[in-house]
């Protein structure tokens, strides 16, 4: 009886015969609107340019509507059962690697990072089987220095997270809480870890400013040595650092139990060499995390996207261990959600219509895209292996005995996977790991991913699984939405087109989803137009909408 249950559910969205009679009428009403516009094209005159740009401004509206209906039609949402999950599996779970990806101590400060770090190493999930790795493509001392304090501060912040169950457990987001929940300690305990916390995070915002990092500080960690003077962020050597290595019995918390390992790594960077950005970050990610822990579940994060569900990973991992679908499974994807916006929202940010629609939609027709934070995938397809019904993966790989190497031994195994010119003559970036050549890699790596047989699944929980920091501004918005925009259209433009790439492997449907974004770009010239002339043949008296 136990194992006929499902460790995860499919729910169709409410509503759904509504939204297909509004949608029918919908389509009656455009059909009606290009009837008109191409029986009544004036013969001549100054009008008649101006209307056929109506018409093919409506034709192409038309054409992206029938698009978005392909994901709109049919959404679903899932439910995953952790209980069943502890009945079924209880503590004999995958190890996960977790990646964080960083690049500037500026723009990007560790104190933050360090909150991001501390919240994922807190999860509700056996330490020994939790990896975090931070990637910091901008090589700095200063950075080390933020995951050096949270080595330290992370004995006392874990026990006291599990003693009282506390979420989120972001140190700055639990105590930027009006209330701190200070009801589930005791005040001087609270104070305490409070008090320590502050002082961390005061060190390390100190050090950023000075550029610096105390000598005696320094002489405490082996790390800090990697760096000299002529270290820069763009011509630097390869660095890993194991600050805490889950293996060592003494890498204990304050109340004696097992710490995640935690890993630093800034990849060589050399200006002869491209360095690919953030896709190149986590492929050398997969490579040295492969040589330490080898999880064979990786879950990747911004570097800004605090935990704040203590058991997302659990209901990840409902999807991956189901017995009836989890063999398709290639990633679960989380939405990308903001505690930082408006009530009012005016900027459209909290990309509600794409986390509570057409992604969900996208999951009904064989999986959501890849969006490039919280999502976790299996490594087996990072590394390029297409579906076949009869793999099994080996849940285990992450954690069997090794042959016993020191750290320092592993740290330069790891360094040589980390170079930059590792990958030269290798299917790196192509074939395996995450592709290059594009600003929005992630889109095109899910989509091989598609194509190579996997599905995907999208997880929306009522509780969101992970919280950053959204743009704020007009002007940050708009810089986010061109590099998504021109992003999706070079894809639109290139190999990867869905409809050339996709044929004979994905659903029409499928591919139809995926154009949503690709055509964002394009539908600037319509709306452009749509603004524009309209207004201009009112101020000369030029029909182009029958009188009323």
């Amino acid at each position: 009886m136990e194992r006929s249950r499902r460790l995860f559910e499919t729910e169709t969205h409410g509503g759904r015969a509504a939204y297909r009679l509004h949608a029918v009428t919908v389509a009656a009403g455009i059909l009606l609107l290009l009837y008109y516009r191409a029986t009544r094209v004036p013969a001549a005159g100054e009008g008649r340019a101006a209307w056929l740009g109506m018409l093919a401004a409506e034709l192409w509206y038309a054409a992206y509507w029938v698009v978005t209906q392909s994901v709109r039609w049919s959404p679903v949402r899932r439910r995953p059962f952790i209980d069943r999950l502890a009945a079924r599996h209880g503590e004999r779970l995958p190890s996960v690697d977790i990646f964080v990806c960083t690049a500037d101590p500026y723009s990007e400060p560790p104190s933050l990072v360090v909150s991001t770090i501390l919240s994922l190493m807190a999860y509700n999930y056996p330490p020994e089987k939790l990896s975090v790795y931070l990637s910091d493509d901008g090589g700095s001392i200063l950075t080390f220095y933020g995951m050096w304090e949270a080595s330290l501060f992370a004995k006392h912040w874990l026990p006291f997270c599990k003693r009282y169950n506390i979420e989120p457990r972001s140190p700055a987001a639990y105590f930027s809480q009006s209330d701190g929940h200070q009801e589930l300690c005791t005040p001087k305990e609270w104070s305490l870890i409070k008090d320590m916390f502050d002082e961390m995070t005061e060190r390390i915002d100190t050090a950023v400013m000075s550029g610096k990092i105390p000598e005696e500080i320094k002489a405490k960690h082996k790390g800090f040595h990697e760096w000299n003077q002529e270290i820069t962020s763009k011509n630097h050597q390869p660095i890993v650092q194991i600050l805490i290595d889950g293996k060592d019995q003494n890498a204990v918390d304050n109340d004696g139990n097992v710490l995640p390992t935690l890993v630093y790594m800034a990849r060589e960077k050399r200006p002869q060499h491209h360095h690919n950005f953030k896709a190149g970050a986590m492929n050398a990610l997969i490579r040295v995390s492969s040589v330490i822990s080898n999880s064979p579940i990786i879950m990747n994060v911004d570097c800004d996207m605090y935990s704040n569900n203590n058991d997302a990973v659990r209901d990840a991992l409902c999807f991956f261990l189901d017995e009836e679908m989890g063999h398709k499974i290639g990633f679960v994807q989380y939405p990308q959600n903001y505690n930082n916006l408006s009530k009012n929202d005016i900027y459209g940010n909290s990309l509600h219509v794409i986390n509570e629609v057409e992604m969900g939609g996208m999951d009904s027709l064989g999986g959501p895209l890849y969006i490039g934070t919280g999502c976790f995938h299996r490594r087996e397809i990072l590394c390029g292996r297409k579906f076949t019904k009869d793999y099994q993966e080996d849940w285990n790989a992450g954690i069997k005995d090794k042959l016993q190497e020191s750290i320092d031994e592993t740290e330069e195994k790891a360094k040589s996977l980390a170079a930059c010119t590792y990958e030269h003559g290798t299917q790196w970036g192509d074939e395996i790991g995450v592709k290059y050549g594009c600003a929005v890699e992630d889109v095109i790596t899910g989509l091989a991913i598609h194509c190579r047989g996997w599905e995907s699944v999208y997880n929306n929980p009522k509780k969101p699984a992970f919280m950053g920091v959204g743009p704020t501004t007009l002007a940050q918005t708009i810089l986010q939405h061109k590099r998504w925009s021109e992003g999706n259209l070079s894809i639109f433009l290139s190999k990867y087109n869905v409809f050339l790439f996709g044929h004979g492997k994905t659903k029409l449907r499928h591919q139809m989803g995926y154009h949503i974004y690709g055509l964002w770009a394009p539908n600037s010239l319509a709306t452009l137009y749509y603004v524009i002339i309209p207004s201009l043949a009112l101020l000369k008296g030029t029909p182009l909408f029958p009188e009323v």
